[in-house]
């Protein structure tokens, strides 16, 4: 068999073999794959290597592509039967006939480079790939037609393996046969995985922490009701499909309660889920329609408290901040740290009303695990005392030959906890494609088995920190892994806690890389200086807005939580989606804030020497506001003074939920013309609210002749009143005497002519000459 793994299946003569056992001594190599050798020649066909013709398709051991679906058990033991299961494809030009599909163990591979370039390696390599089990294990196929595929089992006892002692075995699956090109028994493709042997419980067994991340993209609004309870609104309804049967979060619980990880879990996520079990509200076009998918929110946030009991959960600070971002570009925007601390503060609060559980919120987690000094700053600054890095941000100077404990001491009470990047990024790919994930799996096993087997004076303790939010594909790649080392036959899990605890390893890297190490490409993700910026300015008018208001936890708390989601991971590598977020944000608060306002004003004319002004502020909100100010400044004193005489006068504002409040405001005038008058609002800690409003008093001063000839007219009327009352007076006497006057006040002669009017009566005089005085 040992001769049908190097000739590639082929039976040769002993007189063959011993010649091309000479040929190799005297080469000193292994014969090499993809030579340009003529198709006739015979030790082309012998050694196997690829026949490249030019347009013809692939050719050599490329020919057929091999692909492995599963591999079961992932781990066997003694008793098992591994089977393989794949598909055969035919991807040259001609078809294969006389196809042999063989299963080839060994050798063993010595530490985790041995695995790293094995796992590389394509194409058939004569003397590194193993022997064929062969015999009755061997599947035969009369003919592969071109571009055809053609599924295959191959299943072996394990005994049959040819296992010896424990430790890492490369396993591949080949096969052979003929072309019309080449018609002579070769290999025309294969592929290689790795089988961990460990018949027994080791002793010395490898601590294993796996973070199993519950992290969503940001989905709720700054906006909420103007009902009681404040109903939440989102910006769509995207967050249902991932909680609902088959969705990756739901995936994430379902798959995450069988088994021992550590949950890292971003509390707003935890707040949205938990705001869809109530009324919601989803944002359509220019309103909102009512969300339906509570059921949907209540049974994954009762799968997830039932998974988490008596578990470890570590919450990252709300909305998951971007700890690099802040670090390289926003903290030196004033406020922007200030965010982290409450974020952190919140997210306990969150957890514990969510979920029921007190969460660890010592962690903070840079993205991909990279650290420089500015972000391990960041993240003491929010409250963390460990810092999850990853083994390729930092460099080991201390001549290891193995992979040491994850706890590092890196100066000021604080630890690196640094994840092993080879495990960490084992399911980065694309693993709904079987192949992929029975890859990675087969790699992830194995590599964990190399870390038990160096020389190492004590036990490790190795963390996992996998991508940050992975696919249901991902997730159930890594359950399958995770299930392999059920029964803990070479690691043995921790949770994150218990992983920073542990004694440091003294000859470890404790130096944290400068700046200049910090990835390039995740730099480029990074928040600009402007988002800091954005939020800034939301921050300065939030804390205006919020200072007038009667209930500011109303505005506070959704305004709050919208801002730390500004800042979020998730919107790493969708700048035009981060800035719309902020945009909307800042937008809302702008509605709201132009809810309490002045009310335009036209201009007014002032006739005399003193007036008052009214102006009118206005309330739209559903709760009253205080704590306002209204201010009135005379652009010219001299001519028009307000209140106490001076050029401004201001008086306190306090308005019920919507109502609106005039303000008069006294005003003397000295000079006649017109006068610029501006109206402005102010918290009372002096900052302005709203847009200053503007607006021209005319002053006509009324002059002393005018005033004489008013004073004239009314003496007038005085005199013409008493005359009138003295007349009656008279009349009432003549009548009395029988002696009548005439209009002059004398006594009429017996010669006059007699009035052709009656008497006047004696009753009160009419309405119409009553003279009120």
């Amino acid at each position: 068999m040992a001769e049908a793994a190097v000739f590639q299946g082929m039976r040769p003569s002993p007189a063959r073999r011993l010649l091309r056992h000479t040929a190799a001594l005297l080469l000193g190599v292994p014969l090499v794959t993809g030579l340009l050798i003529a198709p006739s020649t015979p030790s082309a066909h012998a050694t196997g290597t690829a026949v490249a013709v030019a347009g013809k398709g692939a050719t050599g051991s490329r020919t057929v592509d091999v692909s492995l679906d599963s591999l079961t058990p992932s781990a066997p033991v003694k008793g098992d039967t591994v089977t393989v299961t794949g598909t055969l494809t035919n991807r040259s030009k001609e078809a294969v006939t006389k196809a042999e599909v063989d299963l080839r163990v060994g050798p063993k591979l010595t530490g985790r480079t041995a695995i790293d370039q094995a796992a590389d390696r394509t194409g058939y390599t004569p003397g590194s790939d193993a022997t064929v089990v062969g015999g009755k294990y061997t599947l035969k196929f009369a003919k592969l037609p071109v571009g055809a595929g053609q599924d295959f089992t191959l299943s072996v006892p394990v005994d049959k393996l040819g296992l010896d002692e424990a430790g890492v075995y490369q396993l591949g699956v080949s096969i052979t046969g003929q072309t019309s090109r080449a018609p002579y028994e070769q290999v025309l493709g294969i592929e290689r995985t790795f089988l961990p042997w460990q018949p027994g419980a080791k002793d010395d067994k490898t601590q294993l922490t796996y973070l199993w991340p519950l992290i969503a993209s940001a989905h709720l609004t700054a906006e909420t009701g103007t009902d009681e309870q404040q109903t939440p609104v989102f910006a769509d309804d995207d967050l249902a499909a991932e909680l609902a049967p088959g969705g990756r979060l739901e995936q994430l619980v379902s798959l995450g309660s069988q088994l021992p990880v550590t949950w890292v879990v971003d509390p707003d996520l935890l707040a949205g889920v938990d705001a869809m079990t109530k009324n919601y509200r989803v944002k359509s076009g220019d309103t909102t329609v009512a969300g339906q998918n509570q059921a949907v929110a209540k049974k994954w946030l009762t799968a997830l408290e039932s998974a988490v009991a008596g578990g470890k959960v570590v919450a990252l600070p709300f909305a998951d901040p971007d700890l690099a971002s802040i670090a390289h570009r926003g903290k030196d925007v004033s406020g922007t740290l200030s965010h982290l601390q409450t974020a952190t503060q919140v997210a306990r609060s969150t957890v514990e009303t969510v979920l029921h559980v007190t969460p660890s919120t010592d962690f903070a987690w840079p993205v991909d695990g990279a650290i420089d000094p500015s972000i391990v700053d960041v993240a003491t600054s929010a409250g963390a005392h460990n810092v999850i890095a990853r083994s390729d941000s930092l460099d080991e100077t201390g001549g290891l030959l193995y992979t040491p404990s994850a706890a590092r001491p890196i100066g000021g009470g604080t630890t690196a906890v640094v994840s092993d990047a080879r495990l960490s990024q084992a399911f980065d790919g694309d693993m709904s494609k079987a192949e992929n994930s029975t890859l990675a799996v087969q790699k992830f096993l194995a590599q964990t088995m190399a870390l038990g087997q160096q020389d190492s004076d004590e036990p490790r303790s190795v963390v996992v920190a996998p991508q940050r939010l992975p696919s249901a594909a991902q997730a159930q790649s890594m359950a399958r892994a995770l299930h392999a080392l059920d029964d803990q036959r070479w690691t043995r899990p921790v949770d994150l806690v218990a992983a920073a605890e542990t004694k440091p390893d003294t000859r470890a890297t404790t130096k944290v890389p400068p700046s200049s190490r910090y990835p390039r490409k995740l730099r480029a993700q990074e928040l600009p200086v402007q988002a800091f910026q954005d939020i800034k300015e939301i921050q300065n008018s939030l804390n205006s807005f919020q200072m007038i208001l009667t209930q500011p936890e109303r505005v506070v708390t959704p305004f709050g939580n919208a801002i730390n989601r500004s800042m979020s991971t998730s919107w790493r590598g969708r700048p035009v989606e981060a800035q719309r977020y902020r945009d909307s944000v800042s937008a809302y608060l702008r509605s709201l804030t132009n809810e309490v306002q002045l009310i335009e004003k036209s201009d007014v004319t002032l006739s005399g020497r003193s007036a008052t002004i009214p102006v009118t502020v206005q309330n739209k909100l559903l709760q009253g506001v205080d704590h306002l100010v209204l201010r009135l400044r005379s652009d010219n004193a001299t001519r028009l003074r307000l209140n106490d005489g001076g050029a401004v006068a201001e008086q306190p504002i306090r308005t019920a939920g919507g109502h609106s409040q005039s303000v008069k405001f006294a005003a003397a005038a000295n000079v006649n013309g017109q006068v610029q008058v501006r109206a402005q609002l102010y918290t009372t800690d002096g900052r302005p609210y709203g847009e200053e409003m503007i607006f021209s008093v005319k002053v006509s001063e009324v002059t002393p002749a005018v005033l004489m000839v008013i004073a004239g007219g009314l003496l007038l009327l005085v005199l013409a009143g008493i005359r009138m009352y003295t007349r009656r007076k008279r009349a009432a006497a003549a009548d009395a005497s029988g002696t009548a006057e005439d209009d002059n006040g004398e006594p009429e002669q017996p010669s006059d002519p007699a009035p052709d009017t009656g008497p006047e009566s004696g009753a009160p005089s009419g309405p119409g000459e009553k003279v009120d005085r």
